[in-house]
């Protein structure tokens, strides 16, 4: 029997198989509110798979811009090993930062959940000031092609319950440094980039950003705001994620599975000659 773990539950289930149903136990992916403080401020609950919690909250300070660099946080601790304790985290800025009352709490409900759409978003994050990525970065695409068994393989979690997203982050030679699972696609990423952050190795130029969903408007927006020069995705990518990809310079790749994949933007960074014309 495996340990028991907090991201992970048990339950009593009925299969059906070929005529025959059958009582078994089955493994379910843990989902359990988080709600983040900052002082008196609470800057909003999200539902996310518990573990790496506070990854999650730092990788979101800063994909959200809250914080711009690891300075700005000052520390970030869980509360407690109550049931409640262990769903909060509290979090201390650096006094440079201004935190208006009520704004981060609606963002966090935003980005945690559906994200934010249409052509105001965009215009919203130009005025973030988001840098365009690195232009130097070259990749091979035989390299890019073995990232995603890579990633499945590692995937502990969804092996077991079938139920979770995976956000992982790649060096320049294709190696894995981090691979974070959450039932939320956007709580992995945060989870992969706050470890990055807090791990003082931002910007991620020359890495790769692999996810197991589709490649969506806010993760484009999240990849961006860590550096980070290519996104790949397993399906696909929304229409406003490419045009966020296409305006920003980021190189965004979506349906890597085997040996093929499309390149949506910044096709310049992968060592292919396309043939054909438009």
């Amino acid at each position: 029997m495996p340990q028991k773990s907090r991201n992970i539950a048990l339950t009593q289930v009925v299969q059906w198989e070929d005529g025959k149903a059958t009582r078994l136990e089955d493994y379910l992916a843990a989902e359990e509110p988080l709600e983040m403080r900052a002082g008196r401020h609470s800057l909003g609950v999200t539902l996310r798979t518990p573990g790496d919690d506070e990854e999650l909250v730092a990788g979101f300070l800063l994909t959200e811009g809250i914080i711009s660099r690891r300075e700005d946080l000052a520390a970030l601790r869980t509360a407690g090993d109550s049931a409640s304790q262990r769903n909060l985290v509290r979090v201390t800025l650096d006094p440079s930062v201004r935190l208006a009352p009520g704004s981060a709490a609606r963002r966090f409900s935003a980005g945690s959940a559906c994200g934010v759409c249409g052509k105001a978003s965009i215009t919203q994050l130009r005025q973030r000031g988001l840098r365009r990525p690195e232009a130097a970065s070259l990749f091979d695409p035989e390299m890019l092609c073995k990232l995603p068994p890579t990633l499945r393989a590692q995937q502990a979690v969804f092996g077991r319950t079938g139920g979770l997203h995976a956000a992982a982050l790649f060096a320049p030679s294709g190696d894995l440094l981090v691979l974070r699972e959450d039932i939320g696609r956007h709580n992995a990423v945060d989870k992969a980039i706050g470890w990055a952050l807090l791990d003082g190795r931002l910007p991620l130029s020359g890495h790769v950003l692999l996810v197991s969903g589709r490649g969506g408007f806010e993760i484009v927006q999240k990849a961006l705001t860590a550096g980070i020069p290519l996104l790949a995705s397993v399906s696909a990518p929304s229409s406003l994620a490419v045009q966020l990809a296409r305006e920003l310079g980021l190189t965004l790749v979506g349906f890597l599975r085997g040996r093929r994949f499309v390149i949506y933007s910044g096709e310049e960074r992968i060592a292919v000659s396309a043939t054909g014309a438009f």
